[in-house]
């Protein structure tokens, strides 16, 4: 072995700032299937709790020492915030521009990144940090009179989480971080490439377990086939393929012929295991004619 040495040049690492934020809004499925750019972001501040200690003594010695659970919370503040937070902010709109508070919140998940710098690079890198199962807590808004020195208000919202299941052989967990310094290239532009989404392809979330799985290399990349639609019978062919599955409105269509009644979307979804090629698309819309 070498003898310790501090502070070698490039190795003075640090992380600053925060941007790329992303709103994903579950489906009745409880899948993050749609994203939505969340710009203005201020801060996250991660706040993880519990893992305390809890000393079981016996023989006039701590014979043992018990962790409570550990959670997960964070605080997000910003300038804006997509509309689409509303409902998770106990915001109803029954017509537009009408707001109504004090409504039921709805869980959500939420993606933003964090730059990776060195001493020798302030752009080395970045982490990409994913939430699952968060809900929002009430906050103030203070709302102060225009002065020589104005401010904009800044909205702040207290996060806490479920966590979901994260694979075989690791605990539940609501917060996944991946490193664009270490971690492998191709995956992660994957990854990007579910999150961010593209033409023609919604941005998702995928799950704990799929994104371990997409980095550890068990993961099957597929591009899903195209349903076929005849309009002179209304007649929606959904296809057969490994690893994809199909949803109209958030509900699994299966596969072969379905009569459709009214213009239908029809959204695919990579099952556990699998990715979509980046860039292909993934809903088709067929018209009722």
């Amino acid at each position: 072995m070498t003898a310790l040495q501090w502070d070698l040049t490039g190795q003075r690492r640090y992380e600053t700032g925060v941007d790329h934020g992303v709103l994903f809004i579950p489906d009745g499925s409880g899948d993050y299937t749609t994203g939505f750019a969340w710009n203005g972001l201020v801060s996250v501040t991660e706040s993880p709790s519990g893992a305390e200690s809890n000393k079981q003594y016996a023989d006039n010695i701590p014979y043992l020492n018990l962790q409570s659970a550990e959670e997960f919370g964070a605080t997000v503040e910003a300038f804006t915030y997509p509309d689409e937070f509303g409902q998770c902010d106990g915001t109803a709109e029954p017509s537009p521009g009408v707001f109504v508070g004090q409504q039921s919140r709805k869980a959500f998940g939420l993606c933003y990144r964090s730059k990776v710098g060195t001493d020798l690079n302030d752009d080395a890198g970045y982490k990409l940090h994913l939430i699952y199962g968060a809900k929002a807590a009430p906050s103030e808004r203070a709302y102060t009179t225009v002065n020589d020195s104005p401010e904009p208000i800044t909205f702040s919202w207290e996060l806490t989480t479920v966590p979901i299941y994260a694979g075989s052989g690791y605990k539940s967990t609501a917060q996944i971080t991946i490193d664009s310094t270490t971690a492998d290239a191709d995956a992660l532009a994957t990854l990007e490439g579910m999150l961010y989404g593209g033409v023609g392809i919604d941005p998702q979330l995928p799950t704990p377990a799929d994104v371990m799985a997409l980095f550890s290399g068990t993961v099957t990349v597929v591009t899903p086939t195209v349903p076929t639609y005849v309009s002179g019978t209304h007649t929606l062919t959904i296809p057969t393929q490994a690893g994809v599955e199909y949803k109209v409105d958030g509900e699994v269509i299966t596969s072969g012929a379905h009569v459709i009644t009214e213009d239908t979307l029809v959204v695919a979804h990579p099952l556990t295991g699998y990715a979509f090629t980046p860039g292909v698309d993934d809903d088709w819309f067929f018209d009722f004619v």
